[in-house]
């Protein structure tokens, strides 16, 4: 059975799964590195008894990131009242999707990136219709993924790469013809183990 609004708010507010040693890609700042946090909108869209994730495309000529698949979102800015305030602000400016149509339902665990930034992915459920206008300076496309693509475990790759003299991991999960990998990837596989918890309880 696909899982509702309901069940995803109550299965982000149990303590998160446990850390998976295989998680390499899993970032850890440097002693005396800045911190900057940030935070991300999860978008889950309900279409026809399916859930689907909402993600977008940065366009190529961006200075960091460019033309890689993303959530909405964005640095926190002193006006913000709140991550979840973050997530929604920044979604509005980047796709023009207005915040009454989210329905936040919690969120994941922090994602931290070796860069410094500390990530809050907001998990937020909307309901079709509704209507979006991505910003042409920032996205390239919006489109949609089905949820259950994302919740098979075995998908997701693991590489590793050097950059800047230090050896780093990442994950990747490809979906027809669109490569998503890096931090994206990697809050979507926490969201699957957040998820798969379901099913595991259910078995115990």
């Amino acid at each position: 059975m696909p899982l509702a609004a309901a069940d995803i708010a109550a299965l982000l507010r149990l303590p998160p799964p446990p850390s998976d040693p295989a998680d390499l890609h899993r970032g850890e700042i440097a002693e005396g590195t800045r911190l900057r946090d940030a935070a991300v909108l999860v978008p889950m869209v309900e279409r026809d008894g399916r859930v689907n994730l909402l993600l977008t495309q940065r366009t190529e000529h961006l200075a960091a990131h460019a033309g890689q698949i993303s959530f909405p979102g964005g640095g926190v800015e002193a006006a913000d009242a709140s991550r979840e305030d973050t997530a929604l602000r920044e979604t509005e400016e980047e796709i023009g999707l207005a915040r009454r149509h989210v329905k936040v339902l919690g969120a994941l665990p922090e994602y931290l990136l070796p860069t410094g930034f500390r990530i809050t992915p907001v998990v937020g459920w909307i309901g079709a219709p509704f209507d979006t206008q991505p910003d042409p300076y920032e996205v390239a496309d919006i489109f949609e993924i089905p949820l259950s693509h994302f919740m098979d475990l075995a998908r997701y790759q693991r590489h590793e790469y050097h950059f800047n003299g230090r050896h780093r991991h990442y994950v990747a999960i490809p979906y027809e013809g669109r490569y998503i990998w890096g931090a994206t990837a990697g809050m979507l596989l926490s969201l699957a183990r957040v998820l798969s918890a379901r099913s595991v309880r259910q078995s115990a």
